[in-house]
């Protein structure tokens, strides 16, 4: 028996998905990318279940996020997510987000590595390079995920975080999802009351484990921002993209 090519999950979106205006908050979006891709995972014998066993598991290290059109709570969406054949250490993964009618919301495409839950570090792909089903007949929604974009002007808000309990995942570091979290909190209520995430790019430098003090700095130029979040000088994530008036 073939093993499926693609995935494709149906979603309502629910309160606890959005934010205090009723949109798929960037945060849930990243979340239900995870939640769809380790399913898909799941189904090709290359889960985490059966990847902890080895002593590794999945871990982001690029995404990228286009939004075209606001998803809003109540909304009946699916997400549809497949691999892309293997990018050296690198597994390419992507996402198409359709409303009901089958129109296209958004889509995302990312990049996965195999961590090593030992020693912390990546390692090569191995056997799990075999799991991958050929999709090269198939056709990306966006490009590979690049660097984030910097700001070179813009005015400049400093900070700080220090990881709690509810932004830890199974993995022992901050989850993917709670950078997003992080961004709209630098960017604070009034602009969130007004704005949208409309683009996000972000990338993983280095994972921040319970109690690293994490200095963040936050640039905006017009509806451009660039958010980093570094440890003694050592940069562990960058986020950046742009913003979009809500309707």
């Amino acid at each position: 028996m073939s093993l499926p090519k693609t995935y494709c999950e149906k979603t309502l979106l629910l309160s606890r998905d959005c934010d205090l205006g009723g949109l798929w908050k960037p945060s849930a979006i990243l979340t239900a990318m995870q939640e769809t891709a380790g399913m898909h995972s799941h189904i090709l014998g290359c889960g985490r279940e059966t990847l902890v066993q080895k002593g590794v598991v999945w871990v982001l290290t690029r995404c990228e996020v286009q939004m075209e059109k606001e998803a809003r709570m109540g909304s009946r969406l699916s997400i549809e997510t497949f691999p892309m054949p293997l990018r050296r250490w690198f597994f390419p993964r992507y996402f198409v987000f359709r409303d009901e009618e089958g129109a296209q919301v958004g889509a995302a495409g990312t990049l996965w590595v195999l961590f090593d839950l030992e020693k912390r570090c990546m390692v090569a792909p191995g056997d799990v390079a075999g799991a991958i089903p050929d999709n090269s007949d198939l056709t990306p929604p966006l490009g590979v995920p690049g660097p984030v974009p910097r700001l070179t002007t813009g005015g400049t808000l400093e900070s700080a975080r220090t990881p709690v309990y509810s932004e830890l995942d199974v993995n022992g570091h901050v989850n993917n999802a709670r950078y997003a979290d992080w961004l709209c909190d630098a960017l604070g209520l009034e602009v969130m009351r007004e704005y949208r995430v409309k683009t996000m790019r972000l990338s993983y430098a280095a994972e921040i484990r319970p109690g690293q003090a994490m200095e963040l700095r936050l640039v905006r130029d017009g509806l451009a921002y660039h958010l980093t979040g570094s440890h003694e000088g050592k940069t562990h994530f960058e986020i950046g993209g742009e913003l979009e008036k809500r309707l």
